[in-house]
């Protein structure tokens, strides 16, 4: 296949991915694991809206490219046409300061059957951001542009490359040099959340300041602060966007996706997923792979306490379990709760 085809295979694939509003599930390090991205793509399966894809946790590059069995640990995805178990693709993320070095980790996850590649410019976290590592990058948009070039000159011109950002890193004075960055490097799309570094988790979210984005001649996806389909209809509105990325209000609110396109859903399928139908699925996390019990009841805890915001039974068995080891203990309490 010559040059010219595979660049009109991915151009035909971006304006098939885009032609309708997508709906996205956020990357989320240390939260979205393949465990939890099983779980959350099956819910929105089974609820009649589907993810259109997820992105994974980012992938550190550091010094060297990165075997096999690393990608596959982060995107076990990989080994079955990356994509979920209902079928959700999986795009691979990787966070990196070197462009070399990225792009030659990215045309090897391209070889493994990485679908798409997702470039990690927004990542708030102190000991990434002290290794030059995500969103301190938005302060050097030059660097940006190279690692964002070579990763797109590495990887096969079929294989779309993405990048997400934050508005900047301690504040939004470089948004026109991100801007540019983004524009001349040859980025397929651009997913924004809606706060610089400096403004980490804390709303409200500037949703109206991915406006000037638009210019660009990508699609543009809007991310941050999105937890009911009201907030979902706001960032719209004043993003100038159609395409969303779901991330803590997707694990607080597993039927998120749901409720925002409940609008559109016209398959008489529930849109709203009741504690009872939830359980069926927690009891499948606590199932789950991991490497040892304590692990994956400590993940699962995590995940329970985020879902106290969503629903009231939730808290109750947060305050009787939060201190619970046992993992068959859980489970009983969790099928005590519709009892």
């Amino acid at each position: 296949m010559n040059h010219n085809d595979q660049l009109q295979i991915r151009q035909n694939t971006i304006s098939q991915l885009f032609s309708d509003p997508v709906r996205l599930l956020a990357p989320m390090e240390g939260l979205t694991d393949p465990l939890m991205r099983q779980i959350l793509t099956q819910i929105a399966a089974d609820l009649g809206r589907p993810y259109d894809w997820s992105v994974s946790e980012f992938i550190r590059v550091t010094q060297h490219v990165l075997p096999a069995h690393v990608f596959y640990k982060y995107v076990p995805e990989l080994r079955h046409d990356a994509k979920t178990a209902c079928g959700t693709p999986i795009h691979l993320q990787l966070l990196g300061s070197e462009a070399q070095l990225m792009a030659d980790n990215a045309a090897y996850a391209a070889e493994l059957g990485a679908p798409a590649i997702d470039i990690n410019f927004g990542c708030p976290a102190k000991t990434v951001n002290s290794h030059r590592g995500g969103s301190v990058l938005l302060d050097e948009p030059e660097t940006m542009y190279q690692i964002i070039s070579a990763v797109r000159q590495a990887v096969p011109d079929n294989i779309p490359v993405s990048a997400k950002i934050r508005l900047g890193y301690t504040d939004t004075s470089r948004m026109d040099d991100i801007r540019g960055a983004i524009n001349d490097s040859g980025t397929d799309w651009l997913t924004i959340h809606a706060r610089t570094k400096t403004q980490g988790y804390k709303p409200p979210a500037y949703w109206d300041k991915i406006q000037s984005f638009n210019a660009l001649d990508i699609p543009v996806i809007a991310n941050g602060e999105i937890w009911n389909a009201e907030h979902a209809q706001n960032c719209m509105t004043q993003a100038g966007t159609k395409h969303l990325m779901l991330g803590r209000g997707a694990v607080t609110r597993p039927d998120l996706i749901a409720q925002v396109d409940s609008n559109i859903n016209d398959t008489g399928m529930m849109t709203a997923l009741a504690w009872e139908d939830l359980i069926t699925h927690q009891i499948k996390f606590l199932e789950g792979q991991a490497k040892t019990e304590v692990i994956l009841v400590g993940r699962y805890k995590q995940w329970l306490a985020m879902l106290t915001k969503g629903y009231g039974e939730a808290k109750i068995v947060w305050d009787d379990m939060k201190r619970e080891k046992n993992k068959a203990v859980i489970i009983s309490a969790l099928q005590a709760s519709v009892g």
